[in-house]
């Protein structure tokens, strides 16, 4: 592809440095669209124009897009790389290849650095002292996985202070989901021993977690300490029940993870395989997005890069279905991931581990499938829900977007206002947006939500106006009307709703609608009888969807909010504390509880907090 460059293309292309670093491809509404690294810049980004290339299509449509490039230098190609994929992870460019929702994967956390360490779920890898497994693919699978755990190694799920002292131990204990470490029965090391284990067996490897677990049996038994033996001899058969459901690959075998890759309709899916000590102890997918029209080792190089840049641990060895061009590199990242342990990178052409690829990728193709299978009737039951609901109102125009607001509060207190927005049938998050009530005194529900909607369109209006300015970017959530906008209440909501639209000169043009919770009655605008769906209708499903949403964001953030006030008047019983000290507080811990926990020194790095005052607000709250 040739295209005619413009002046500030020509003048980046000139001075390009020759030094390896990442380069950041813009469009003409400066988002960025492409990341990359090179060990040259000047050669790499100026090979995207050479006229004689012959770039794939999609390549051809990128420099088709672009209208700037920024660049940034770093001091080697390892350096590069690790930039490339933070850059990849921020700003999530259209032409390159990325994990599916990558911020939403969970991990299993192991709070190591504790006295008596608990297992938790959570989102984010922190250098906090903590172990931490996965990414795993979903929330649903790790809770089945830690009830699982929990039966095994019953460790700690409570937040009391652990003496060894309390006069009796809870439920848990009784039911045998706790050792109870809280009444002496288990001390310290022997609790941070179970939860030793429970790590090696996240990791795959039990057969010295038996071993040691039989010889304490044998011991226990021989002092006639049946009670500890029996439990020890239950911990044994759990192990090997689950043990033995995992397939046996080879006792030959170094830690291996087996990735394969299958496409269909533009769609893309990684099986990884996790082999520790012979045994395949697991598996997952991932989807990956901007994989079209790229080709199968471009596809592979990407996930691998991006997958071990958030996976908890990498092995000895990982297996690829085929060559990828920057293989000396990853090798090089991963091995310093691997804390200077050599990592190989095989593709194997035949043999047992060729076997193991090929049995990844007909996993692969399977899980596509389905997937496709289940997004096609997702689709259709969409589509239906959104055509039985224009139906239904009497709406001329498809319902593509969809927002519904809802009011929460307690006696008027700490009143929020949600806003959730569905496109297509489906949530998109990253446009739902609160608002903390600012006008209103009391429990006034109505005059809350004619706050709310007058605070959003005031938000359309002004990202109308940004619209228009050169290199301004409306905030999506404001800067598009919805093709239905529901409120959560009967005729009063939906009155204060219209009134709010005729303000803005906007009824007739944005269609409204209230939801009475009791009969799930749909009232609308000058229409005296009430719509009722059919109970088996996908229209009203939908509807409820919705409803739901918009009042569980609602909730949330009311409560949050609540918290945030009550900490707020708590500390404002502190001598010394005004508004500017109490949010610097606020900000650093959070809770009354962090505070609380937090020490003297640690509260006095808090900006405006000497010591003094420090001491003083531990002595309040305590």
């Amino acid at each position: 592809m040739t295209r005619t460059l413009t002046d500030q293309l020509q003048g980046i292309l000139a001075t390009l440095p020759t030094k390896p670093g990442c380069y950041l491809m813009k469009d003409a509404e400066a988002r960025v669209i492409y990341v990359g690294k090179a060990i040259n810049l000047r050669n790499r980004v100026r090979s995207y124009f050479h006229a004689s290339a012959n770039h794939d299509r999609r390549i051809d449509q990128l420099v088709g897009r672009i209208a700037d490039i920024e660049w940034i230098v770093v001091a080697s190609e390892l350096e590069a790389l690790i930039l490339e994929m933070n850059l990849i992870k921020k700003h999530r460019p259209h032409y390159n290849v990325r994990l599916k929702d990558d911020k939403r994967y969970p991990y299993i956390k192991v709070h190591w650095a504790d006295p008596f360490p608990t297992v938790t779920v959570t989102r984010n890898m922190e250098r906090d002292g903590s172990r931490y497994f996965g990414p795993y693919t979903s929330v649903w699978a790790v809770h089945q996985s830690l009830d699982i755990l929990r039966r095994i190694f019953p460790y700690l799920t409570c937040d009391r202070e652990i003496t060894g002292q309390d006069e009796r131990a809870c439920l848990y204990y009784d039911i045998k989901l706790c050792r109870a470490p809280c009444i002496g029965k288990i001390d310290q090391a022997g609790y941070r021993q179970m939860i030793a284990d429970l790590c090696q067996f996240l990791e795959g490897r039990t057969d010295s977690i038996v071993s040691r677990l039989r010889l304490e049996m044998d011991q226990a038994s021989q002092e006639l300490r049946f009670e500890q033996a029996a439990a020890k001899r239950d911990q044994i058969r759990a192990i090997e029940t689950i043990v033995e459901r995992q397939k046996v690959i080879s006792s030959d075998y170094a830690d291996s993870d087996v990735l394969a890759l299958a496409r269909s309709d533009g769609d893309a899916c990684v099986q990884v395989f996790f082999v520790r000590g012979g045994k395949l102890i697991g598996r997952d997918y991932f989807l990956l997005e901007g994989a079209t029209d790229t080709p199968d080792a471009d596809v592979m190089a990407g996930f691998v890069k991006q997958f071990y840049n958030q996976a908890s641990t990498v092995p000895s060895q990982v297996l690829l279905p085929q060559d990828v061009e920057e293989v000396n590199i990853i090798r090089q990242w991963l091995s310093q991931r691997r804390e200077d342990q050599k990592v190989e990178i095989l593709v194997p052409r035949d043999g047992p581990q060729h076997e193991l690829i090929r049995m990844a990728a007909e996993n692969a193709a399977e899980t596509l499938r389905s997937l496709q299978a289940q997004w096609q009737v997702d689709r259709h039951r969409q589509e239906q829900a959104l055509a039985e609901l224009q139906q239904a109102l009497g709406l001329q125009e498809p319902i593509g977007r969809i927002e519904c607001y809802d009011i929460s509060n307690t006696q008027g207190t700490a009143a929020v206002g949600s806003m959730v927005v569905f496109e297509q049938g489906v949530p998109k998050k990253a446009l739902y947006r609160r608002f903390n009530i600012r006008s209103v005194s009391g429990p006034d529900d109505f005059a809350s939500m004619e706050e709310v909607l007058t605070r959003r369109l005031n938000r359309w209006k002004a990202a109308q106006e940004l619209g228009e300015a050169p290199g301004k970017k409306p905030d999506l959530a404001f800067s598009i009307l919805p093709d239905l906008l529901i409120v959560d209440g009967g005729k009063g909501q939906l009155g204060r709703a219209v009134a709010v639209l005729e303000r803005f000169d906007l009824l007739g043009k944005v269609p409204v609608a209230g939801l009475a919770k009791q009969q799930e009655e749909i009232f609308l605008p000058k229409r005296p009888a009430s719509v009722l769906l059919p109970r088996s209708s996908q229209g009203l499903f939908l509807i409820q969807r919705v409803r739901d949403e918009a009042h569980r964001f609602a909730i949330t953030a009311h409560r949050k909010l609540r918290a945030r006030t009550g900490l707020a008047s708590r500390l404002d019983a502190v001598p010394g504390i005004g508004p500017a000290r109490r949010k610097a507080l606020i900000e650093r811990f959070g809770s009354v509880a962090d505070i609380k926990a937090a020490s003297t020194e640690q509260l006095s790095e808090v900006p405006g907090i000497n010591l003094a005052l420090a001491q003083a607000i531990k002595a309040h709250l305590e």
